[in-house]
């Protein structure tokens, strides 16, 4: 199995103007990402919209991204679902596309329960054989927010989970539990839309999981930590976070209108719950674009 390090975008879902998620938007995103030069995509996400797909949407763009992937990059399903037989499916769906682990989000009615957490994903395993996991430990109410040492805890009964994705706050010191507690870990991705990533990379992050709109800034603050230059790291860090910092708030819809700006994607509908922009959040997301430019390889604003 390819080793899941290093920038790894969520892929939005473009939507045409009458309804229908717009495929052939989809995969020009998908060339620009391995454009960029990130190491991998993620498919579906949060980020994704994935809670508004039908199962018909879902399946459609996953075997899509794979056959037009064609092993240029990995890519990681997101897999998560209440039921761990419809976890399982979606899972076995993505491994039939050509995916490399499948992400499945700790789920909320489990509470802080390890020993039905390890059940959940137990039963996972066991339907999707042969697929690597990612435990995707996401705040409530999304998530279960788990402490660090029960992430690790059910990481150590389930052997198929190869991969965390931490995004509870703080993620850095999370990041440093999680890896003091787990033995036998293939790695620990950050989350959080790369708001926190160089504290991340600094407490042993494999890597990030943000979204799309930066992906070439985020691929060259990955390529110079690698390198070791720390300042060119904290430079593209320090231009591009006002705006993560904006599309916390805003999500898909900033990521689309960045896109957009970019001639990345023509349409922005969005179908996810959330506030919209107006007059002067466009406004400001143009002065936020404006400062992070400088680190825009390609396609510049």
């Amino acid at each position: 199995m390819p080793a899941i390090r290093g920038v790894f975008p969520v892929l939005p879902t473009p939507f045409t103007p009458e309804g229908p998620p717009d495929r052939a938007a989809f995969l020009r995103l998908v060339d620009f990402a391995i454009e960029a030069g990130v190491d991998g995509v993620v498919f579906p996400g949060m980020a994704s919209e994935v809670e508004t797909l039908t199962a018909a949407e879902r399946a459609d763009l996953v075997a899509a991204l794979g056959r037009h992937l064609a092993g240029r990059v990995p890519f990681v399903v997101g897999a998560s679902h209440a039921d761990p037989a419809e976890s399982a499916a979606r899972a076995r769906e993505g491994q039939e596309a050509g995916a490399v682990a499948a992400m499945i989000m700790a789920p909320p009615a489990a509470g802080q329960d390890v020993a039905q957490h390890v059940a959940f994903y137990r039963a996972v395993a066991e339907a999707a054989p042969g697929i690597a996991l990612m435990l995707q430990n996401a705040p409530a109410p999304n998530g279960a927010g788990l402490p660090p040492e029960k992430v690790a805890a059910i990481a150590a009964e389930v052997p198929a989970i190869r991969y965390v994705k931490e995004e509870t706050l703080p993620c850095g010191q999370h990041v440093t539990r999680i890896l003091a507690a787990a033995k036998g870990l293939d790695g620990v991705m950050g989350g959080a839309g790369a708001r926190f990533v160089l504290d991340e990379l600094a407490r042993g992050a494999c890597g990030t999981m943000p979204a799309l709109e930066i992906a070439d800034a985020h691929a060259a603050l990955w390529q110079a930590w690698q390198r070791g230059d720390r300042a060119e790291a904290r430079r593209i860090y320090t231009l591009t976070l006002p705006l993560l910092a904006y599309q916390m708030t805003f999500r898909v819809r900033a990521t689309k209108e960045v896109l957009k700006r970019r001639g990345l994607l023509t349409h922005t509908g969005a179908r996810a719950a959330g506030p919209k922009l107006d007059e002067g959040d466009l406004a400001e997301i143009g002065e936020l674009l404006a400062t992070a430019a400088p680190t825009l390889t390609m396609h510049k604003p």
